[in-house]
């Protein structure tokens, strides 16, 4: 059969097509279908979260490849729910129609995300799976309604545009079970930061608390990414990479008082952070029946009553925000009813307990260079080479008068290693590499041509240009 010459030109374009390397968005493409979820990742350590409450499951799913991930709440039965919006740059689907305050229930599931904008896709799916899992249906008595919100983990927390997708999602749905909640770096608070106003830059996650009192029983969910930074009761800072020229012994109040100059060279030598995109995303749920402008009204008293923990909160860099669930459980006699104002403030405290609950242990930092190890040459030439972590950052590395010099030459810096010239990278006694400086840089090198820059929870893994 006779060909066309668009049919030829068609396979010539293709067989061309297949040859040539991947641009930029093709190749984080590819990443994204190649990774691989991480299901419930936490659930069995001793900082979880672990309450009775069977009225509505959790579900966290991960890409460790990002790190990123998000935390699905589903509640078994259609409950009433309310939210408040804050901040400056909230990303959120179906709060709108939260705040319209019908008296009926409606919300079945609440979606926290990373991933930015890309994010959203998440919530999405968790309604279209309840849908396809034959749980709600298109009957108007029977829509399901899924609300969620997402926080910005990209850009300086790490090196990839690895997003929380629907496969993630659907599978972290499926994954929920009831009363167990991950805290620290987990789900939606894989890659959080707090601090960022001050260049603490320190990292974070997501939290949660539990209270019981009578038969009153108050949960509170929160991923903390945060311009401000996480205060303690005592005022203390909880999280911070401080400049080395901070006093000893600072409270978040000095930093405070010391604006603008604390986030400016001088007070502290430090410029403000370029990276101001942040959020904290969270869930009260309670089992008392309330009534729609109850629910509004306790949303609004506990993310207020949030920037006690959060200093500063809900700023033009923020987009912050908080739901309010009742699944009216519980409905006491007029006489053993606790008022709203008590909900309000106890259930403020359980929030301020959830903010601490989700500053994980933080990585060392070293200013100053630590004990150098003696490497041989030939070893130091055995490291040099482009290391690619994503189609966004790849690092150089090269041997001169001895030393091993880091540089990075993608699109991003790397960490602790500038575009602008090349930095010494310093062999430890430990056998790892490290680049001193205000935070964490530590390189650790592999046999088979890896490279992981600072190993455990928020580590990047490369792989040098010509090995397989």
């Amino acid at each position: 059969m006779k060909r066309s010459g668009a049919y030829a030109w068609g396979v010539a374009i293709a067989a061309l097509v297949a040859v040539l390397p991947l641009s930029p968005v093709r190749a984080q493409s590819a990443e994204q279908d190649a990774l691989k979820p991480t299901l419930n990742d936490g659930y069995d350590t001793p900082d979880a979260l672990r309450f009775d409450w069977p009225a509505f499951t959790i579900g966290t799913g991960q890409y460790e490849d990002g790190p990123t991930g998000l935390t699905v709440f589903r509640f078994n039965r259609k409950v009433l729910a309310a939210v408040d919006v804050r901040g400056g740059g909230p990303g959120t689907v179906n709060t709108e129609y939260l705040g319209i305050g019908y008296p009926f229930p409606e919300l079945d599931s609440v979606v926290f995300s990373g991933g930015s904008w890309y994010g959203l896709e998440a919530v999405t799916a968790v309604n279209t799976a309840l849908k396809d899992e034959g749980y709600r249906g298109g009957n108007w008595d029977n829509v399901g309604l899924t609300v969620g919100s997402i926080i910005y983990d990209f850009g300086g927390r790490r090196l990839n545009e690895i997003y929380p997708d629907k496969r993630l999602a659907q599978a972290a749905l499926k994954a929920a079970v009831p009363g167990v909640f991950p805290r620290g770096a987990y789900g939606a608070g894989r890659s959080a930061v707090s601090g960022s106003i001050f260049g603490c830059n320190a990292h974070s996650g997501q939290g949660g608390a539990f209270r019981k009192v009578g038969d009153l029983k108050i949960a509170a969910f929160t991923v903390v990414n945060a311009l401000g930074v996480v205060t303690d009761r005592d005022g203390r800072t909880a999280a911070c990479y401080p400049d080395k020229t901070w006093p000893a012994g600072f409270r978040t109040r000095d930093i405070l008082a010391g604006t603008p100059d604390s986030g400016k060279p001088g007070w502290t030598g430090v410029a403000p952070s370029a990276e101001r995109k942040n959020t904290t995303i969270s869930l009260i749920v309670v089992n008392q029946k309330m009534e729609p402008w109850e629910l509004k009204r306790l949303a609004i008293h506990v993310h207020t009553s949030m920037a006690r923990g959060i200093q500063p909160f809900q700023t033009e860099f923020d987009g912050d925000v908080l739901y309010a669930v009742s699944t009216a459980e519980y409905e006491p006699a007029d006489d053993k009813r606790i008022g709203l104002l008590d909900i309000g403030t106890i259930t403020s405290e359980v929030m301020w307990d959830a903010i601490l609950s989700a500053v994980p242990p933080q990585p060392q930092a070293a200013f100053e260079a630590p004990p150098r190890r003696a490497v041989d040459a030939t070893a130091l030439r055995k490291l040099a080479g482009r290391y690619r972590f994503s189609a966004l950052a790849e690092l150089e590395l090269k041997v001169e008068d001895g030393r091993l010099l880091g540089q990075a030459v993608g699109e991003r810096r790397v960490f602790g290693i500038p575009k602008e010239a090349a930095v010494e990278v310093i062999p430890t006694e430990t056998g790892d590499y490290v680049v001193p400086g205000r935070y964490p840089t530590v390189l650790r090198f592999d046999a088979r041509g890896g490279l992981t820059i600072n190993p455990g929870r928020w580590q990047q893994h490369g792989r040098k240009r010509g090995d397989r």
